[in-house]
This record gives C-alpha cells, sequence and structure tokens, in this order.
C-alpha cells in the first residue's frame, strides 16, 4: 500500500488540501489502487502548497501545488511511483529550500503524522524525557542552561535561568506554562510545530515539570488557531493513552498533566503576566513586575512560562546533549531560530537555519527577493512592534546581541518584507496605531502614547508643522519606550523610530508637496 501525504496545516488547507485529500482518495479507489492517505504537518515551503508526497523507494516524492483539478493527471502520470509531472519537484529533502536548513526543532515537522505515538518514538521522540528520568532535575536544568537555548518568544530571555527560578522555589504546587498566542504578522512557527508535531511540545513540558517539580502544565493558544485545537486536544489524548502523561508516567514516579487553554484574540496576552490574567478567568491587563511570574505566577504560584519553540526545542537537547545545541550558532545566540518569511517575497515559509546568516541572504537569496520584482525597501523583523531594517543593514546576522546594537529585534523570528512602494510613513503609523487598538490599557505611556502618536503622525502626513511634530514624535517614542509596563508599549517605537532613522524622506514628502 502506497503511502501519501497530504498536509493538515491551516495554510495548505486555506489553499485547498482538505478537498485535494478526499479526490485523491476517491480517485485512487475509482482505479482500484491501495494507498493510504497520511494528513501530516507542512514542510514548510507554503509556495508549494498544497504539498502532496508519495512515499516511493528513491525517498518522499513531491507535486505541488497541487488543485483538485490536477487529481486525474497525476495518477495518469504514475505519481504513485515518482512519475514525471509538472508538478514533481523531486524527492523533497533534496529539494534547495530543504537542503540549506538545519532542522533542529522543525525535525520531526512534515514528516511524520503528528498523531501517532509510535512514529514519533520512531523518530527518536521521547528520548529526551527518559534521559531526564535518569539524569535527575537538577541535571536536565544544567543542561538546559548549558545549551544555551533562549526564549524564541521575543526577549530571548536564558530558558535555563527561568527553569532554576522556578526549581530552587520551595516545593509545591507549581506550573508550566506554555505561550502559544502567536499574534504577531508574519509569525506561524508556533501554528507549524502545534499541527505537525504536537508531541515535541507535549514532551518538552513533561521535562520541564520534571525538572522544576511542577505537576501540570497549560497551553494558552490564540483563537484564530482552531486546526491547532483539533490536532494538539488529540494528541494530549494519544500521549495519555501510551502512558507519557499522566499518573507515574513510565514508571517515573512523576506525575504531570497538560491542558489546553484557549484565549480570546487579545494581542496584549501575548505578554506573559496579562496571559497569566487571562489563564486565572480575568481581564487581560498587564501585572506589574516584580513579582515575577518564576515566583508568584499563576494561581500565585512559582511558575515556568516559555515560548512553543523554546519548549519543543528542548527534547532534543537532553536526547542529545547541551554541547550538541551550543555548538550551533553565534556569541550569545545558540541554537538555531526558525525564520518565518512572509510579505513581499517569491518563496515564502519556514527556514530553520543557525544563528549567524546574514539578514540579506535570507532575504535575497533564500526568499528570492521580492514576488513584484522591485526592490526590496525593508524588512521588518520580529512582528508588527518590530523595527524596519532598511538594505543598508542587510549585512546584519541572525543574532539577538546583533540586532539590539542596531535598535532591532528578532523577536520571534517573523520576517516581513516589502519592496521600493511602501510608504514608511504610513507603516509607522500603522504601529502606533496597533499599539492603541491592542494596549490593555492600564499603564498611561502606553494608552494615550499610542493614541498622541497616531495623532502626531496624521499631522506629519497633513504637512503641518513637520519638523516640530517630528522632533515631537521622537520624544513621545522615548517616553514610551522607557516608561511603559510591559513591552507592547515598550516596543511599539521600535517601528516608528526605525522608519524615521532610515527613511526620513518619507515624512518629509507631505511639506514638500505641499510647498509645491
Amino acid at each position: 500500500m502506497t503511502k501519501i501525504y497530504i498536509p493538515l496545516d491551516m495554510a495548505a488547507v486555506a489553499m485547498g488540501a482538505d478537498r485535494l485529500a478526499v479526490a485523491v482518495a476517491k480517485e485512487a479507489a475509482a482505479r482500484g489502487q491501495q494507498v493510504e492517505i497520511v494528513r501530516n504537518g507542512s514542510r514548510g515551503m507554503l509556495w508549494l502548497e498544497p504539498l502532496i508526497e508519495v512515499e516511493t523507494p528513491a525517498g518522499r516524492v513531491g507535486y505541488g501545488p497541487a488543485k483538485v483539478k490536477d487529481v486525474a493527471s497525476l495518477f495518469d502520470a504514475g505519481f504513485l511511483t515518482g512519475g514525471a509531472h509538472a508538478l514533481n519537484i523531486g524527492v523533497v529533502d533534496e529539494h534547495p529550500w530543504m537542503k540549506r536548513q538545519n532542522r533542529v526543532t522543525f525535525v520531526r515537522c512534515g514528516v511524520i503524522d503528528p498523531l501517532s505515538v509510535p512514529e514519533y518514538e520512531a523518530h527518536d521522540g521521547f528520548k529526551g524525557l527518559k534521559r531526564a528520568f535518569e539524569i535527575g532535575a537538577p541535571a536536565v536544568v544544567e543542561e538546559v542552561t548549558k545549551s544555551g537555548l533562549r526564549g524564541r518568544g521575543g526577549a530571548g530571555f536564558p530558558t535555563g535561568i527561568k527553569w532554576k527560578t522556578v526549581a530552587d522555589c520551595a516545593p509545591g504546587q507549581k506550573y508550566v506554562v506554555v505561550n502559544a498566542d502567536e499574534g504577531d504578522s508574519g509569525t506561524f512557527a508556533d501554528r507549524m510545530i502545534m499541527e505537525g508535531d504536537p508531541l515535541s511540545l507535549i514532551e518538552g513540558m513533561a521535562i520541564c515539570g520534571y525538572a522544576v517539580g511542577a505537576s501540570k502544565g497549560y497551553v494558552y493558544l490564540r483563537s484564530e488557531y482552531p486546526v491547532v485545537v483539533k490536532v494538539f486536544q488529540a494528541a494530549i489524548e494519544k500521549a495519555h493513552e501510551a502512558g507519557w502523561l499522566g499518573k507515574n508516567i513510565k514508571g517515573s514516579g512523576f506525575d504531570f498533566d497538560v491542558e489546553l487553554r484557549i484565549g480570546a484574540g487579545a494581542y496584549v496576552c501575548g505578554e506573559e503576566t496579562s496571559l497569566l490574567e487571562s489563564l486565572e478567568g480575568k481581564r487581560g491587563i498587564v501585572r506589574a513586575k516584580p513579582p515575577l511570574p518564576a515566583h508568584v505566577g499563576l494561581f500565585g504560584k512559582p511558575t515556568v512560562i516559555n515560548n512553543v519553540l523554546s519548549m519543543a526545542t528542548v527534547p532534543m537537547i537532553l536526547e542529545k546533549g547541551a554541547k550538541h545545541y551550543a555548538d550551533l550558532g553565534v556569541g550569545r545566540s545558540r541554537g538555531t531560530m526558525p525564520l518565518q518569511i512572509a510579505g513581499n517575497v517569491k518563496f515564502g515559509g519556514l527556514f530553520e537555519t543557525d544563528f549567524g546568516i546574514p539578514l540579506g541572504v535570507i532575504v535575497n537569496d533564500i526568499a528570492g527577493g521580492t514576488r513584484t520584482g522591485r526592490p526590496v525597501k525593508a524588512v521588518q523583523v520580529g512582528g508588527p512592534l518590530g523595527a524596519y531594517v532598511p538594505v543598508s543593514l542587510f549585512d546584519l546576522p541572525i543574532d539577538y546581541e546583533a540586532f539590539a546594537a542596531k535598535d532591532s529585534l528578532i523577536g520571534h523570528g517573523g520576517l516581513v518584507v516589502f519592496d521600493d512602494t511602501a510608504d514608511m510613513l504610513w507603516m509607522a503609523r500603522f504601529g502606533m496605531e496597533f499599539c492603541a487598538i491592542e494596549s490593555c490599557g492600564k499603564c498611561t505611556p502606553c494608552r494615550i502614547g499610542s493614541t498622541r502618536g497616531v495623532e502626531t503622525i496624521d499631522k506629519i502626513r497633513n504637512g503641518q508643522d513637520v519638523e516640530k511634530n517630528i522632533e515631537l514624535l521622537k520624544d513621545l517614542c522615548h517616553t514610551m519606550k522607557f516608561g511603559s509596563l510591559c513591552a507592547l508599549g515598550g516596543f511599539a517605537p521600535y517601528p516608528v523610530e526605525s522608519a524615521l532613522r532610515h527613511f526620513p524622506e518619507d515624512f518629509r514628502k507631505p511639506a514638500l508637496e505641499a510647498a509645491e
């Protein structure tokens, strides 16, 4: 029986993957062909979705982007044995997009059936948790610390320090919380993991719980991910059935359970303390720190809060050892970064690579430049609150410290590309408006500052006292950056300041046009 892989990933589904799977099954039955259709995760080559993969002696051969109307011709061409067809991209693992990556966090994504525990185990799944039980909780914390793993949610805080802080708290009720409120524009890595390799996240949470002495984990998921809800809930059930969750996991004496909670669509709940408020059933408003969540977190108990990518990387670190991971990357940015390439590009998708790769290589080489064929003007890195990076800085390596030195952010690894038709004054306004709409309203710099920011930019757009209002905007950004209670107000100035710094001509066009 031939295995055919058709992604259940939301990007593929949006392009017709569900209808394609039905059509392939129907055509195979009509032709008397014995096939098994596996709904896998996406490989991350989103311009080829839906991508059908067929298991052949030569490897898994891909065909994409495939549509329902292509199904009959695929069967006619003998695609079940890797036959020639206009949509044939060859062996998927040999495709240039895949060959150039170093897949660590995403090593299984798109490869296995996401809801098959045996397949997960056959691809080294749960080896990390087994080793954790062997070496003991303190050694697990030490291993994660030595690996150099940092948060992939935005701040890049060392994961091991968070874990040690919670582990050092007095024994008692503790929690593990995963932030899956992936609200940044141009980001989709958390979704891809939870749809394509959910057991890696569950394993990472169990390792964390064991390391810090927590018996309960929560995943806080954004409401806009319905496919994730279905897949991840099923994965929790499968892990329970196989004995990898629940009481006395595999005879270890360790109890751990995972619960999925759905947010209500507030961007600010991606901030860890606001997320905790929402988890507790309250309005999602930011808490003042201290106390830190590691000391007083969910329901007032010590809590580890990590991003999906951070937690899903932990199993590999435990399996292969801290040094294996620490040997990747540059400087203090160790390991790999799953980059999410979006916007005006020829080849958008997920590309996991070691830290240190230059931004220009990603945009011009890997992403193939702009889809419009026009020159690149800027890349916003790190979501809607990330800085706009101009072409003159394309030698900047993907490295937390290198980006910080240029007053920029890597954040969650999202890249949104713009060509030379983009109006950076308008984009700066969008950043302020986004903050104004999404602010929880607790602190004045964010609540009032973002609103005044929109008003000031509108005055500049109308050619009103341009130089005076530019200075006022700069002062406003400074106040927000250093006076806001959390990163929403603190990071909102990044797109504005970077647009002012690198594209000053876009802010002075209105005055010039008015003078003419």
